[in-house]
């Protein structure tokens, strides 16, 4: 199969602040090749024959069910998209796996029992491995025959996962390692055969531990009724004096935070991409009932209200789903030339875009969150009803917003990360704020319109990275190594960070299907970058606001508001009737209409 890395230039993670990437070098659903297309379709014929008639008995929690589904995938290759063909997988690139992702949103609570399984239970045995633990397990993984689950979360180490209790005593003989303690909120649990478990090697090394089912010492509690993702089963692992042979030791003694990290990169991008299919679910669905709802009568879908909401939907999954896409195309050409049987460059190469990961895990599940809340307020009162899908939706997409690192954790994280980048010397962020600072007091030169297609939203988003080093770099000037305590500002700086990567993804995605078929062609896409650009502008200025009044007072603080009104030099755009025509199409496809 041909990868994405054939459409996306090797950039560093983070340089998106610093660099100017031509439109050609973005990967985006433009540039699936008809192998990537293949597999979206075989998913989401899957999901449409096998699971959708299913999903009543599914949220009943049938676990028989679910691991014959599982089996299902397996006979059809999607269990092991990821996994070399040495063990049986179908070793395809990163692109391919996060469109079955993407496909596999519309299965419900069986979404999550699939994501699970391949990813964050399967991936780790995958880069960590050792020969004859791949052999034993992964071909046995791939077919269905055994399924996963990934066991980190305790009591009191949710977010702090370094914080765990979890012992791990080698045996006298040295033939056994001996666990103790629980896991809280494992995925899988009820009808897992193997468990990717955590625990501290002497209660100091954190550890990873392939542990069976089977050992003696292992159990599970009873499911948890949860708020949604009724499919789902959901237990605690719990581990007395559990015997795992040595041999079961996964990675390196001490490895266990590299493994659970990196994993949990792995599973912010899918999550994001899970999100995106699902929100485009939503919008269909939403749609094609406003269609059919009247009232005074019309459609509801006639009234300006309610094309609001479906065109916001639509612009919002435009945006997740240029975000991911572009990302993934990133990761594929870093790992274009890298030994694939590696794992460690495996996941080097993925961990390079931690921060963008992190971008999509948040962003994605809040477009998602607003996609549901506005599905039932279109159904209205249906909306509420168990009988109705938005119902259902609703519940589901809760979690999403805690899944693989809550979104507070990760808006710290993704400022946190480039600092940390900055001051190791891989990406120049602190040398380009203070570049910009001199640049803000100069005079500002005049700007000529040179008719380029979407001029004003390229002046836009160069402003967005000049505001993002702005507000970092006064942080970092005004707190120091004090900064992580600043929480506040950097959640600011983080959704400004998100906004800027948010507003360049649609933007070089439109430029890009704008040469390629025509602007006349694309008038919806251009409709969708402007709406986005222009709203993202508004939040932009409030967020900075508040971070440079948190970071600065007086005639410091004057200056540093008079450089963001330069910056900020945006002339609103008429987003009714832009959305209005966004809508428009949206109700002709009922549906995600691109």
């Amino acid at each position: 199969m041909k990868s994405a890395a054939a459409e996306s230039k090797l950039l560093k993670g983070g340089a998106f602040l610093l660099e100017e990437v031509p439109p050609g070098d973005v990967f985006s659903p433009e540039d699936f090749t008809e192998e990537h297309r293949m597999i979206g379709r075989t998913t989401e014929d899957f999901v449409n024959n096998e699971v959708v008639p299913r999903l009543d008995d599914i949220e009943k929690l049938d676990l028989g069910l679910i691991r014959e589904l599982l089996h299902k995938c397996g006979e059809l290759g999607l269990l092991g998209v990821e996994v070399p063909e040495s063990f049986g997988g179908l070793g395809l690139d990163k692109a391919s796996a996060t469109i079955v992702s993407e496909k596999m949103a519309r299965a419900g609570s069986f979404t999550v029992s699939h994501s699970a399984d391949t990813g964050i239970g399967l991936l780790p045995i995958v880069y960590f491995g050792s020969d004859e633990q791949k052999q034993k397990y992964l071909p046995r993984m791939v077919e269905g025959e055994i399924c996963s689950a990934y066991a980190l979360t305790e009591t009191g180490s949710g977010s702090d996962a370094t914080a765990a209790k979890a012992r791990a005593v080698l045996s006298p003989e040295g033939t056994h390692y001996i666990l103790n303690g629980e896991k809280m909120f494992i995925t899988n649990a009820g009808f897992a055969d193997i468990f990717i478990t955590f625990a501290k090697i002497d209660g100091e090394k954190l550890s990873a531990f392939i542990v069976e089912k089977e050992f003696p010492g292992v159990s599970t509690g009873a499911e948890e009724k949860k708020m949604g993702l009724h499919g789902s089963s959901t237990r605690v692992l719990i581990l007395q004096d559990a015997l795992v042979p040595a041999g079961n030791l996964l990675g390196e003694v001490g490895q266990g935070a590299k493994i659970a990290f990196n994993i949990l990169n792995i599973g912010r991008f899918k999550l994001g991409a899970i999100c995106v299919g699902a929100c485009k679910n939503v919008l269909g669905e939403a749609t094609g009932y406003a269609n059919q709802r009247r009232q005074f009568g019309k459609p509801i879908s006639s009234f300006g209200a309610i094309q609001h909401k479906l065109a916001e939907i639509c612009l919002r999954a435009w945006a997740a789903e240029s975000m991911v896409y572009r990302t993934l195309g990133m990761i594929d050409a870093r790992l274009k030339d890298t030994d694939l049987t590696n794992g460690a460059q495996v996941l080097e190469a993925i961990e390079e875009y931690a921060v963008e990961c992190s971008i999509i895990k948040v962003l994605g599940s809040e477009v998602l969150s607003y996609a549901v809340d506005e599905g039932v307020q279109i159904y209205g009162g249906y909306g509420f009803i168990r009988d109705y899908p938005m119902e259902r939706h609703y519940r589901d997409a809760r979690i999403n917003r805690i899944f693989e690192g809550t979104n507070e954790i990760n808006r710290l994280l993704i400022p946190g990360m480039l600092m940390k980048r900055a001051i190791k010397g891989q990406l120049p962020l602190l040398n380009a704020a203070q570049k910009l600072m001199g640049e803000l007091l100069a005079p500002a030169p005049l700007e000529e319109d040179s008719g380029a297609l979407l001029e004003a939203e390229r002046r836009a988003v160069t402003a967005a990275k000049k505001i993002s080093l702005l507000i970092l770099g006064a942080a970092a000037q005004k707190f120091g190594t004090g900064l992580a305590d600043e929480q506040e500002v950097l959640m600011s700086a983080s959704n400004i960070i998100m906004d800027t990567y948010t507003m360049e993804s649609a933007l070089l995605r439109a430029l890009k299907k704008a040469a390629a078929e025509g602007a006349e062609k694309t008038v919806l896409v251009l409709d969708i970058t402007r709406t986005l650009i222009n709203d993202a502008v508004g939040r932009i200025e409030l967020e900075a606001r508040q971070a440079l009044a948190a970071i600065s007072e007086g005639d410091t603080l004057r200056t540093h508001l008079a450089a963001l009104r330069k910056l900020l030099r945006h002339t609103p755009l008429n987003t009714v009737a832009a959305r209005r025509r966004i809508a428009q199409a949206v109700i002709r496809a009922e549906g995600y209409p691109l």
